[in-house]
């Protein structure tokens, strides 16, 4: 018979929504509970963001040798252990998780328990033989890897994000099925990491980004030597002695390959949390919930991946502070995503926030105004013999800044300035008389700021002005 206990806060899922959550109630006094059926940390420890960014490291370490000689120096071409490379990533899996481990959320006051929860009632979860009543019940269970209902493809192996860091061999050629971030971040990792890839985009690379600066991405990656095929339909996938086989409509050739990554979406985690029993309404998306993140149950909060969208672990923990202000201090806390920046972490990394060019020129029209600025006008970059890509600044006709994307190295780090501005709502004259270090890449920003004020100070009447001023004794 289950044990039964009463908590404020009830927390099911323990990725970085859920630890956010259950961290700040727990240390806002609050009586609180996790339950986890499966890793501490999520998917953004375990299977996500740490561990792909880890690969990155060591594929962007193997380039930088193959690239040396732009400096003049003469390197052979790098020896990779991959046995060696994946054994790193599990070490900086393993530096990170004592942060989110039970014994440091039990150290905070949570009660973990590791088991799956459902819902039993409105306000009742059970699981691992404890039946919890909570005032607050928050559901933070993340998403999973979709499988696209391709005919075949559930007779052949295939990787996702879930089992592709459990590889201890190379893959000889990759075969990615998806051309969002994770599956353009694994071809480049896994490519300069000695595999052959090949990545099929029923549409087309990073919908969402800026299409000029995608091209040049694109081209970067298949300079590399990664092939890329995009607007096309899988007609059937199968297994072959060597590896497996990928039919293309329209194609009578199959490409074949030795291993399969799905990158192609992501689906929310909902089976087993019998949410009919809790009163909580699930779209075709995810969970909905309004801009409080309030569920069809309004004792029931949730956030993360489970809803939806947007599908970032930083989107994760801000709204981990919504749900705090709302379910612990009942302040009418909204979300806002007006500046919430993305990064695909390429080489050259690819980042945004705010508004892309259509989409200002659908809310504004003419009002809208374009500033580009490139790389190889900045000293650092030039320095550094890297000088791919540049910014591009959306920005209404008076310099309020309604966007920005940056391609190239280092983009994650410069484009926070950015996020910072729209979310101020500042004009770009406060970027302009800013007073950056000598020589940086965070200089294009004053650049792309300057270049936009460049045609009205030096227009006509300021000449005029001028001459006039200086014959003034």
């Amino acid at each position: 018979m289950a044990t039964s206990l009463r908590y404020d806060v009830c927390v099911i899922g323990a990725g970085s929504a859920g630890l956010s959550v259950a961290a700040g109630a727990a240390q806002l006094g609050a009586r609180t509970v996790l339950f986890e059926r499966a890793k501490m940390g999520g998917d953004c420890l375990n299977y996500g963001c740490v561990p792909s960014k880890a690969l990155l490291a060591a594929a962007h370490a193997a380039h930088n040798i193959r690239e040396s000689r732009r400096f003049g120096t003469s390197c052979p071409e790098p020896e990779i252990d991959f046995t060696a490379v994946m054994i790193h990533v599990r070490h900086v899996i393993a530096q990170i998780a004592p942060h989110d481990s039970v014994e440091r959320f039990e150290g905070l006051g949570v009660r973990v328990i590791k088991a799956e929860a459902r819902f039993t009632g409105p306000c009742d979860v059970e699981g691992g033989g404890v039946r919890v009543r909570a005032k607050r019940i928050v559901l933070a269970a993340g998403s999973t890897a979709a499988i696209p209902p391709i005919p075949g493809i559930d007779t052949v192996p295939t990787l996702t994000n879930e089992t592709i860091f459990s590889l201890d061999a190379r893959p000889d050629h990759l075969l990615i099925i998806g051309g969002g971030p994770i599956g353009v971040e694994m071809a480049q990792a896994f490519r300069r990491l000695g595999s052959r890839v090949t990545v099929l985009e029923s549409q087309s690379l990073l919908q969402k980004d800026e299409p000029e600066f995608v091209d040049a991405l694109r081209a970067a990656l298949g300079a590399e030597g990664i092939a890329i095929r995009e607007g096309v339909k899988i007609a059937r996938i199968a297994k072959t002695e060597t590896g497996i086989s990928v039919a293309l409509e329209g194609e009578a050739r199959p490409i074949t390959g030795s291993h399969l990554l799905i990158a192609a979406g992501r689906r929310p985690r909902l089976d087993g949390l019998d949410l009919d029993k809790g009163g909580v309404a699930v779209t075709a998306k995810g969970i909905a919930v309004d801009a409080r993140l309030h569920t069809s149950n309004k004792r029931v909060y949730a956030l993360g991946d489970i809803t939806g969208g947007p599908l970032f672990t930083h989107a994760a923990n801000y709204q981990a502070g919504i749900v705090i202000r709302n379910a612990l201090f009942r302040l009418p806390a909204k979300t806002a995503y007006d500046a919430l920046p993305w990064v695909t972490y390429t080489d050259p990394e690819l980042a945004h926030v705010g508004l892309t060019e259509a989409q200002a020129r659908e809310r504004f029209g003419d009002r809208v105004n374009v500033t580009r600025v490139d790389f190889v006008d900045n000293d650092r970059a030039q320095a550094e013999r890297d000088t791919m890509g540049g910014i591009k600044v959306v920005t209404d006709g008076k310099g309020t800044i309604l966007g920005a994307t940056i391609l190239g190295r280092d983009a994650g780090e410069l484009i926070q300035l950015w996020a910072l501005a729209i979310s101020q709502k500042l004009n770009l004259r406060a970027v302009a008389n800013l007073i950056l270090p000598y020589p940086t890449r965070s200089e294009i920003a004053k650049s792309a700021a300057s270049a936009f004020y460049a045609p009205k100070l030096f227009s006509s009447w300021p000449k005029r002005l001028v001459r006039l001023l200086l014959c003034v004794a």
